[in-house]
């Protein structure tokens, strides 16, 4: 279980550490920061995919992503007693930087751009500066396992040594250097990221894909678009988790029940509800019933991740569901870690707050903060240096 996500120098994350527990709800206003830190969960993932610089072009560029406040807010500028304003010259290196830790295996990866005349055209593409992957939740000397600088990576086995390889600067050793044998740090490491499973963005306008009847395969993973929904409740129905997928659909809609139609090889969800005297088709569910459909199947997948993220699930809900969400979230986190980035408040009610670490996000000078976080309640993280 990852116990700390870090995040330095990502759109308003100055720096932030994030404690997490296994079900970690993280709340804000709109502008807060929740979405970048929806994001940097991705980032890592992404880095782990060997995507990491075509994500950070999707945003932008390197340069619209970055922090884009001062290097350091001054008491001056806090008390205001002078602007807050940039010093007109970059004191520090270009750097995003992510890491997570976990009480077993930890990892930090920081992302800058190419040297002042370096032979390439691409000098707005982000290169990797460094990596490091260390034992225990703390970065320290005793701790390391690899380390990467540039083109140079060291490895510790009975004593430190220089692999012979230098990865490319634009990709990360978790892609890089994938050797389950004789690097299986990297390989624990790139093993837990890719298992991380990220849900955002459910169609379910008129033409939405889990509308549709499926080619029925079994899908025991629900894709992030939810475009193979049928299949994966069939999947679900055929498991151990057929009895609590039910439960679910009755708690949620006063009764109701879920079936999976075939026909000519092809999978169609069908929904029967009391009052209704026939099952209703996918195309015809509400915005809000098929995105509970598709949230429980999310929720109850027969191989869960080691981390699952969710942003803003109550969206297009009912507020008299969103109750049965906050069970499902619950009931998801004794199987999995889960990470929920939500604005509504319903859906915090409705979780046991003794199961719950609850993150509020605040805004400071432009700057994403936790509320409440101290330096003594602030989780241990050090970046080190380049």
């Amino acid at each position: 279980m990852l116990t700390t996500l870090a995040v330095a120098g990502f759109r308003s994350l100055r720096e932030v550490v994030l404690p997490l527990g296994r079900l970690t709800v993280v709340t804000g206003a709109n502008g807060t920061g929740k979405s970048s830190l929806y994001r940097a969960f991705g980032l890592l993932a992404d880095a782990a995919e060997g995507r990491l610089v075509s994500a950070l072009a999707g945003m932008g560029g390197l340069d619209s992503v970055l922090w884009a406040g001062p290097e350091t807010i001054t008491g001056a500028m806090r008390r205001g007693e002078v602007p807050v304003q940039g010093s007109g010259k970059r004191l520090r290196p270009v750097a995003l930087q992510l890491g997570f830790a976990s009480d077993e295996m930890s990892y930090l990866v920081d992302v800058g751009l190419p040297q002042p005349g370096s032979p390439t055209m691409f000098v707005r593409d982000p290169h990797v500066k460094r990596e490091v992957i260390f034992a225990g939740p703390s970065l320290r000397p005793a701790a390391l396992l690899l380390e990467r600088r540039g083109g140079s990576v060291r490895v510790r086995d009975e004593e430190w040594s220089h692999l012979d390889w230098s990865p490319a600067s634009s990709e990360s050793v978790l892609d890089e250097l994938a050797d389950p044998v004789g690097r299986p740090e990297v390989g624990a490491v790139r093993r837990q990221v890719r298992s991380w499973r990220f849900y955002d963005s459910f169609r379910v306008d008129a033409a939405a894909p889990a509308r549709l009847p499926q080619v029925g395969t079994r899908t025991e993973v629900l894709s992030r678009d939810g475009a193979d929904l049928a299949p994966a409740i069939a999947t679900i129905q055929e498991s151990s988790w057929r009895g609590p997928f039910a439960a679910a659909v009755a708690d949620a809609f006063d009764g109701g029940s879920v079936s999976v139609a075939v026909a000519g090889g092809r999978f169609e969800v069908t929904m029967r509800q009391p009052g209704v005297l026939r099952p209703l088709q996918a195309g015809e569910l509400s915005d809000g019933t098929l995105r509970f459909l598709l949230l429980a199947a999310a929720l109850l997948s027969p191989r869960p991740p080691s981390l699952l993220v969710l942003n803003e699930p109550e969206t297009s809900l009912h507020p008299h569901v969103v109750p049965a969400i906050g069970r499902l979230l619950t009931a998801a986190s004794k199987r999995c870690q889960v990470v929920t980035v939500t604005h509504s408040a319903a859906l915090v009610n409705a979780l046991d707050s003794a199961e719950v670490d609850h993150v509020e996000l605040t805004k400071d000078f432009g700057e994403t903060r936790i509320a409440g976080q101290g330096l003594l309640a602030r989780p241990t993280w050090v970046w080190g240096s380049r």
